[in-house]
This record gives structure tokens, sequence and C-alpha cells, in this order.
């Protein structure tokens, strides 16, 4: 039975979970959501993710949401194949890859997301404008953990070690939109973080997931 990914491909947490699918070569129906119709509100979405917010999968009986989950459940599934983004086979290598999935979770994240609303989606989704004080306030902090970031890129050429993980891919499209604004300068200004960023983002699996991310893309 194929999977069915619930959500839309400029969601950043959407294309998190397509470009994990992608690395596996796995097979799977992206089965678009109305979020302008509310649809993610509806009795039959919510039944998927009872919050409301995508994306959701469906596996045979199987029902998840939460795009870290569903990605690691992906990687998971399909270990045996092509690519093994969880490292399972080496447990140090696995644990190293959890901290950084958890730095992401923890500490990147929460620093990046807040720039990424007010300079894309409350511009161009609510006609509004972005909070000044908001962004630079996170600039701040997204600048402290890339540095640390840029410290960890000069023993290794990813974060959890000389070989690509779910703790790199989940950077990829939150950066991606940061680099569509001015604050895609804390990426560049550090040479390491710069140079993984590029690599990471040239990846097969993410050039099919790239041309789906057209928030604050000019028509």
């Amino acid at each position: 039975m194929t999977i069915k990914l619930y959500g839309v491909a400029m969601s950043t947490c959407t294309a998190k979970v397509l470009a994990c699918l992608h690395e596996y070569g796995a097979e799977f129906e992206l089965v678009p959501v109305n979020l302008q119709n509310g649809e993610h509100k509806q009795p039959a979405f919510l039944a998927k993710n009872p919050f409301g917010q995508i994306p959701a999968l469906e596996d045979g009986d199987l029902t998840l949401f939460e795009s870290r989950a569903i990605s690691t459940y992906v990687a998971e599934k399909f270990k045996g194949s092509s690519c093994d983004l969880l490292r399972s086979q080496n447990p140090k290598e696995a644990a190293v890859v959890k901290t950084w999935m958890e730095v992401e979770s923890q500490q990147f994240s929460p620093a990046i997301s807040p720039i990424f609303y007010q300079s894309i989606i409350v511009p161009i989704l609510y006609g509004g404008s972005p909070n000044q004080a908001i962004i630079d306030e996170s600039a701040a902090k997204l600048g402290k953990v890339l540095d640390v970031y840029d410290k960890k890129l000069s023993s290794s050429k990813y974060l959890a070690g000389d070989f690509y993980s779910l703790a790199d891919l989940h950077h990829l499209t939150y950066i991606y939109y940061l680099m569509k604004t001015p604050y895609g300068k804390l990426i560049n200004e550090r040479p390491r973080v710069k140079a993984w960023w590029e690599d990471i983002s040239s990846r097969p699996a993410f050039k099919k997931v790239a041309p789906g991310l057209t928030l604050g893309d000019k028509n």
C-alpha cells in the first residue's frame, strides 16, 4: 500500500518529509490539503492530526503527525535500502544523530522560525508588516546557534559526523526560505555553515522538493 502524505508542497514541515521520502526513493502520494478553505480544521483531517496542522501520514493502518516523527518513521521503515539517515547500524553514530536532531528541534528551530514567520508569512499570507524587533531578537539567537554549528563543522563534514543524516535534512526547508530574505547573510557569513548548506541543498532528493517551496517568490 502506498504511503499517503497529507500536506502542501510549500510548507516547511511537509517539504521536510518529502525530502526524506525522496532520499529513500519511497513510493508515496502527496495528498494536497486546502489550507485556505480550512480543510485542516475539518473532522476528516483532525482524525489524522487532532491539532489541525500539516503534515499527516497514513501507511496502512498507521497514522502519524509531526514532521520530525514522520521523517524518523520513514528512515526506520526504509533503513535497509539505499541509505540510513539514522545510522541505525552503529549505536554511537545513531546517538550523535539523535543529539543533533534535538539541537535542531530545541535550539535552531525556535530561533529561525520567528524570522521565517515575520519575514515571509506575515507579509505574504496576512498582508501585514513584519515585527522587526522580533526578527532582530531571533536573528541574534540564530547567530549564536550557527556559531556553534560553524565550530562543529570544522571537525566533520556534516553535523553528526562525516555522513549525511536526518540531523542535516531537518534544517533544509527553513534555511531554504531564510536564503530568500536578507537574513541569509547569517548563513553566508559563516564559511563552514555556508559550505554545509551548499552541500546539503544540492542533494538530488532536495532538488525535487525545492521547486515547491514557493513562498516569497516573485511572480
